[in-house]
């Protein structure tokens, strides 16, 4: 496995992430060595929140809650996901997968010795740390989610995964907004929310040199169309970073991937979201029949205004029938973001 990592000096002048960075070493499965980056901040003696990210982001994402957090005498730890963040990056498509991500964070997890966790994870992070709840309750004292779930579909109908297929293999272009579009509609109830899911998939992947801080910067910054169609032209064209649209989140999220080769962990794992049946679907199964009878203290926190993951509420509070429902707080998919204030004080009060 061939592994890149990025020279820490670009992420200097990062606004609003002051954390001092902690590594690990683990050993993925064909012996490569990946070194895993964390932020460990707030009282050693706090009750701790593993607070987990998704894609295409880093642990910037809660820099924001950080501070809120900490002051509610809770100690945060915050990891960077392989591929994403100052976390090593595979460089091949075959190197990602599901359940490598869950093996190579549970092993993450056990060398620092990390132990009555409160865990609340978003996306992938939910994706990722529900499963390694599951195989580690011991570990694990409390858990929260929103923004995510345990996508689990074995009974997906087969023109579905046919059409879904023949369009990723289709060479139809996308563009920010032309996908946006599509998966602004995946909550309408109109088709089959993996028939609209599929377009997030393509353009990640078609997408060499994919605009990650054009990206984020649409969810959590609320571009105009115009600014988001006039930034992806100059992106194409290698211009990006001195586009006129440049903001300092943009610069946050472009800063891992100094080049297109260090972003193939943003552009491989939307494919690995478990849409329609694929390798994932026993671990899924065992996961999801874990949470149907654990007695463990579960809080289900929803922004009430993603398309892409309003489904998914219904389906997590039927998978944990001892889940705490709280009302939808907004923000979007990235409320860490746009709504710091507001999540922090539901986990404070969950935790505490």
């Amino acid at each position: 496995m061939k592994v890149l990592r990025t020279p820490d000096k670009h992420f200097n002048n990062i606004k609003g992430y002051p954390f001092k960075p902690i590594y690990t070493n683990i050993i993925s499965d064909d012996g490569t060595k990946l070194r895993i980056h964390h932020i460990d901040e707030g009282p050693q003696d706090g009750p701790i929140l593993l607070a987990m990210h998704g894609q295409p982001v880093w642990s910037y994402l809660y820099s924001k809650m950080i501070p809120i957090l900490n002051k509610s005498g809770i100690r945060v730890i915050a990891p960077d996901l392989v591929g994403y963040g100052k976390s090593d990056k595979p460089s091949m498509r075959e190197d990602y997968s599901y359940q490598k991500q869950v093996d190579w964070m549970t092993q993450w997890m056990k060398i620092n010795d990390l132990n009555n966790l409160t865990f609340f994870g978003q996306d992938w992070g939910g994706l990722i740390g529900l499963r390694m709840v599951a195989d580690n309750p011991d570990k694990f004292i409390k858990v929260s989610m929103g923004n995510t779930g345990l996508p689990y579909a074995p009974n997906t109908p087969d023109e579905v995964i046919k059409k879904i297929k023949k369009f990723r293999e289709s060479k139809i272009k996308l563009t920010p907004l032309s996908m946006s579009k599509e998966i602004n509609k995946m909550d309408t109830g109109m088709t089959h929310p993996a028939l609209k899911f599929m377009y997030w998939q393509k353009f990640c992947w078609d997408s060499k040199n994919l605009p990650i801080g054009l990206i984020n910067s649409a969810m959590m910054e609320n571009k105009p169309r115009n600014e988001i169609r006039n930034h992806f032209i100059l992106h194409k064209f290698g211009l990006s970073r001195i586009s006129p649209y440049v903001t300092d989140l943009m610069k946050a999220y472009d800063a891992p991937f100094p080049t297109p080769a260090y972003k193939m962990g943003c552009r491989a794992m939307p494919s690995h979201v478990p849409i329609i049946p694929d390798q994932s679907l026993e671990a899924q199964k065992k996961a999801r029949e874990y949470f149907k009878t654990t007695d463990k203290p579960f809080m289900s926190v929803f922004a009430g205004n993603d398309p892409v993951t309003n489904a998914m509420e219904k389906d997590v509070l039927n998978m944990v029938p001892n889940a705490i429902k709280v009302p939808h707080i907004g923000g979007g998919h990235f409320f860490q973001w746009t709504k710091p204030k507001e999540l922090s004080k539901v986990l404070v009060d969950f935790i505490k």
